[in-house]
């Protein structure tokens, strides 16, 4: 796959087996086992993954904040020093630039955690909407990034630091955390709908802090992941993905993140009227989950029909490892939205019975 881009562990792939595949430019592992054995791992024990395809934005100085309100459809303000925050990009239409992370290291110094494929879109969009007393920087060629998931990921990584990991709680982290001699900045998030970790390290130490992890999960059941469990984990937990879920012609509202959009906060963001107006008088679209009731896996792109109409089309499908059914995401129009309505899923110029069903389909059981 020459051309792709790779990441600082693209050595150590066929190490474990990898199957790689092109995503969105990068040549990255779809599994390594199996993707039902790994998906598994990842909700019963633990699962790695390489994400240092995503990219890592800098916004710093003494106008970076209000800088981000102006950017951000979440509130910025609400942040404090070690915590995280879950936000969106729009367009002035109230179409998705993009969805993010935003990370508070301190007064007036942000980083933003960024989907692969749209990096320089992002900095782009950013650094044409500078103004004031900021620096914005890409830093994601000098960034590795690490996901450890599932229910045992605490107890993996403690056997490799003094640090506390109880104490750094949902959506928020640490920086300079010692990892057997690797620093890292450690954040209890994640894309899978488990607990977990995302760890921020120097690309140069990917690979050593890979093996530790790997060798300390031996006991404990982990298994190196691919995207492919990494996209039926997120699915099962309606977490939304770029190009599938939002995008250029998908609000957050019709996406089902309004509660990352903050029309009240004072600050005019970008995209802000349309996205008021969605979230006081609802969306045309909204995201819903639907069942199969006939057999067929809906699929990413299959149009939704009520009768003779198309109302819809699917966003992500597949046969959900954990519910053992056949389930989909779909974008419909909001007259159609209702749990129990009946639908049709067109697959190989079949058309399919299916209903919509309540999401998400996978919570993880409360500790």
């Amino acid at each position: 796959m020459a051309g792709l881009r790779r990441t600082p562990l693209y050595p150590i792939y066929e190490k474990y087996g990898a199957k790689t595949i092109d995503f969105g430019g990068w040549e990255l592992p779809v599994q390594f086992s199996s993707i039902k054995e790994e998906h598994e791992a990842v909700r019963t024990k633990a699962g790695l993954f390489d994400v240092s395809h995503m990219g890592e934005i800098t916004v710093s100085g003494p106008d970076a904040l209000a800088f981000l309100q102006k950017m951000m459809t979440n509130d910025v303000s609400r942040l404090v020093k070690g915590q995280v925050q879950y936000t969106a990009m729009c367009y002035p239409d109230g179409g998705t630039v993009d969805d993010l992370l935003i990370y508070c290291r301190g007064e007036g110094d942000y980083l933003l955690v960024v989907n692969a494929a749209n990096i320089e879109k992002d900095e782009d969009w950013l650094q044409k909407h500078a103004e004031g007393d900021i620096k914005i920087k890409n830093i994601s060629s000098a960034m590795a990034q690490l996901a450890l998931q599932g229910p045992q990921a605490e107890s993996v990584l403690q056997t490799l630091t003094s640090e506390d990991l109880s104490q750094i709680t949902f959506f928020r982290f640490k920086e300079d955390v010692d990892l057997d001699g690797t620093r890292a900045l450690v954040s209890r998030t994640g894309y899978t709908g488990e607990d977990g970790f995302e760890i921020y390290l120097n690309a140069g130490d990917a690979i050593d802090l890979w093996e530790k992890i790997m060798e300390a999960g031996k006991d404990y059941g982990v298994l190196p992941c691919g995207l492919g469990a990494r996209d039926t984990l997120r699915f099962e937990a309606r977490l939304p993905l770029y190009g599938n879920e939002l995008g250029p012609d998908i609000t957050p509202i019709e996406a089902g993140i309004g509660f990352a959009v903050k029309v009240d906060k004072e600050v005019d963001f970008i995209g802000k009227e349309v996205l008021k107006d969605q979230k006081e008088n609802g969306a045309p679209r909204k995201l819903v989950g639907i069942e199969m009731i006939g057999r067929g896996i809906p699929r990413h792109g299959y149009p939704v029909f009520v009768g003779d109409t198309q109302v819809g089309h699917v966003t992500t499908g597949t046969q959900s490892p954990t519910l053992k059914k056949n389930v989909g995401l779909v974008l419909i129009d909001r007259a159609y939205a209702d749990l129990g309505q009946e639908v049709q899923v067109e697959i190989r110029h079949k058309r399919i019975p299916a209903k919509v069903v309540k999401t998400p389909f996978y919570q993880r059981p409360k500790q």
